[in-house]
C-alpha cells in the first residue's frame, strides 16, 4: 500500500519551490529584461497629455499630470513656433489684465492663485515673424511659471520639453471628483 501523506508532503514542498522561484523573478528581475536606460523623472511621475489645438492647427502643446493634481504645461515639439528659423526669441507673460509672472503664491491653501479655465492665456510666445498664445489647456489654478524664460527665452529652442516648463497649474479635477489645493514645482530640474 502507498503511503499519501509522503506524496502530499513531497507536492507541497514542490509548490513551495514554486512560489519561491516566482517570487524571486518578481523581486529580482533579470538583467536582460530591464530596459538600457532609465525612465526620466517626467515618465516614471507624471502621464504624459497631448493637447493638439483644433481651431488652430499645429498650436500644439503638452500637459504633464502628476497623482498629486499638479499640472505642468508647455509647447509640444510640434508647435508652430519650433519651426519658425529664428526660434523662439522671446517669452511674454503679460497677457489679458494681468502680469502671469508677477504672482506670488502663498501659503499652504495657495492664496493669490489665478484661476482659470481650459481656453485661458497664459503667455505669448514671440518669433521672429509671428507671435503664438499659450492657452492653460486644464481648469485650474495657476501656482508657478518658469522666469527663466523671460531671461532666456532661447532654453525653449534648445532643450524642448526637458527643462523648459512653462508653467505649474493646479488642476481642480481629477477624473470626475473635485479635490482639494495641491503644490506646485517651479520646474522638475533645477
Amino acid at each position: 500500500m502507498k503511503d499519501h501523506s509522503v506524496d502530499h508532503t513531497i507536492n507541497l514542498e514542490h509548490e513551495q519551490e514554486q512560489e519561491q522561484d516566482s517570487l524571486h523573478r518578481i523581486l529580482v528581475p533579470d538583467v536582460r529584461d530591464l530596459p538600457l536606460t532609465p525612465p526620466s523623472a517626467i515618465e516614471s511621475n507624471f502621464v504624459s497629455y497631448f493637447a493638439p489645438d483644433f481651431t488652430k492647427p499645429g498650436h500644439d502643446q503638452y500637459v504633464y499630470r502628476h497623482a498629486n493634481g499638479l499640472c505642468v504645461i508647455g509647447l509640444a515639439r510640434t508647435h508652430v513656433a519650433f519651426k519658425d528659423t529664428s526660434g523662439i526669441t522671446a517669452v511674454d507673460f503679460n497677457v489679458g489684465k494681468s502680469d502671469r509672472s508677477g504672482i506670488k503664491v502663498t501659503g499652504k491653501r495657495k492664496k493669490n492663485a489665478q484661476h482659470f479655465e481650459s481656453n485661458s492665456a497664459l503667455c505669448k510666445v514671440n518669433t521672429d515673424d509671428a507671435s503664438y498664445i499659450v492657452r492653460c489647456c486644464v481648469k485650474g489654478s495657476l501656482l508657478e511659471v518658469n522666469d527663466r524664460l523671460i531671461k532666456q527665452p532661447g532654453l525653449l529652442n534648445s532643450l524642448i520639453e526637458k527643462d523648459t516648463l512653462l508653467l505649474s497649474c493646479q488642476n481642480q479635477q481629477i477624473g470626475s471628483k473635485s479635490r482639494g489645493r495641491y503644490w506646485a514645482l517651479k520646474s522638475i530640474r533645477n
